[in-house]
């Protein structure tokens, strides 16, 4: 499914973040220090190899809602974005760090004149967000950021299974008609 709104092609498809060809950047759902992990950034750097765990190193550690930017190494893709979500019930205020995420990403990508982006659904694997909150605030906020945006033009969700992608298309649709 995809919407079009302000020039910016929105989309939800199912896959892996790591095999993201055709987007310049992929956002990992980062650590405070930026390690590998579980979940997508274990998936990221497993695909990027060793040369982005050092370039993270001197970057972390990062707070909630924040974000930083890295090259891609073995990933097919020019840029990481990290984001680190909040923990559902312990980092307050977690409505505001979840869009602070999406906002900050999408700032970053488009002062690094990236022209697209893709998105895991940040804070909904470990870090125990709702996903349906999770995805309303995402598109809330990409809704509000997306008029400000000159290089963004295409920004992707990329979700595993099929009520992921059910939830994040019923967001979507609602957020952007």
């Amino acid at each position: 499914m995809k919407k079009y709104f302000s020039g910016v092609t929105i989309e939800c498809a199912s896959g892996d973040i790591a095999g993201q060809d055709d987007m310049t950047a992929v956002v990992n759902a980062a650590n405070a220090q930026l390690k590998p992990g579980g979940g997508v950034a274990g998936a990221l750097h497993r695909a990027a190899g060793p040369g982005l765990e050092e370039e993270c190193r001197p970057l972390a550690p990062i707070k909630p809602g924040e974000a930083v930017i890295t090259g891609g190494h073995n990933l097919p893709n020019q840029y990481v974005i990290h984001c680190l979500g909040p923990v559902y019930g312990k980092d307050k205020p977690e409505e505001k760090f979840l869009a602070d995420c999406y906002r900050n990403a999408l700032w970053l990508a488009d002062e690094k004149k990236i022209d697209s982006i893709a998105f895991p659904s940040l804070s909904t694997g470990a870090f125990g967000y709702p996903m349906e909150d999770a995805a309303e605030i995402a598109f809330r906020t990409i809704k509000e950021v997306i008029t400000e945006l000159r290089e963004v033009k295409h920004i992707r969700f990329v979700l595993r299974g099929g009520q992921a992608i059910e939830i994040h298309q019923q967001c979507m649709e609602k957020a952007f008609g």
